[in-house]
């Protein structure tokens, strides 16, 4: 985080739990939850100071009522922040969000609030929960993994792909820099020539 600040990065989006994490053993569930619960409760008042806005993705109210109560609190206490903004993506998988997605196209349809013919790539992009967010510019997948592992599938069409084997608790501003020094030297054409 306190890289990202100094090298002016807008967003970063942290993949902390996935809608496939609630299959572990509830034991392990249960003290990923209170940690996070316990890392909102400790690191808020860091991030007021740090000028870092809070915001969450994914299916939140399946989290645990005292960590919904908790982010909620973390969150509107850094709303009025207007530095970086950390996206932590909880209880998120990119498939039930693309479903998630679906259905508030069809309820939004079915409200007359929209007409099917105007659907197109931006409108559901409207649909979706990172409709308030840029599209990712990098991803850094960690571990040396080869895989999106239900991320952001829609939002990632068109971001440049960083693979490092470094394991996540062990990646540093080293890494973070390395990472940005291979985008700059990419050429970017969405497609066109």
């Amino acid at each position: 985080m306190k890289a990202c600040g100094e090298l002016g990065v807008e967003y970063l989006t942290l993949y902390a739990f996935s809608t496939e994490n609630w299959k572990r053993p509830k034991n392990e569930v249960d003290s990923l939850m209170k940690m996070l619960e316990r890392f909102l409760k400790d690191k808020t008042s860091e991030m007021q100071k740090k000028n870092i806005r809070l915001q969450a993705i994914g299916r939140l109210h399946q989290l645990p009522e005292s960590c919904q109560k908790q982010l909620n609190k973390s969150i509107e206490a850094t709303a009025a922040n207007t530095g970086i903004t950390l996206i932590f993506a909880l209880s998120y998988g990119a498939r039930e969000e693309i479903v998630d997605g679906i259905k508030s196209l069809l309820q939004s349809i079915e409200q007359g609030n929209l007409d099917k013919a105007m659907i197109d790539t931006d409108v559901f992009s409207k649909h979706l929960y990172t409709r308030y967010y840029p599209d990712p510019d990098l991803l850094i997948r960690t571990s040396g993994e080869m895989r999106l592992s239900n991320f952001l599938l829609w939002q990632l069409s068109y971001t440049e792909f960083h693979i490092t084997s470094v394991l996540w608790p062990d990646f540093r501003k080293t890494q973070l820099l390395k990472a940005i020094e291979d985008y700059t030297k990419r050429q970017r054409r969405f497609g066109g020539i």
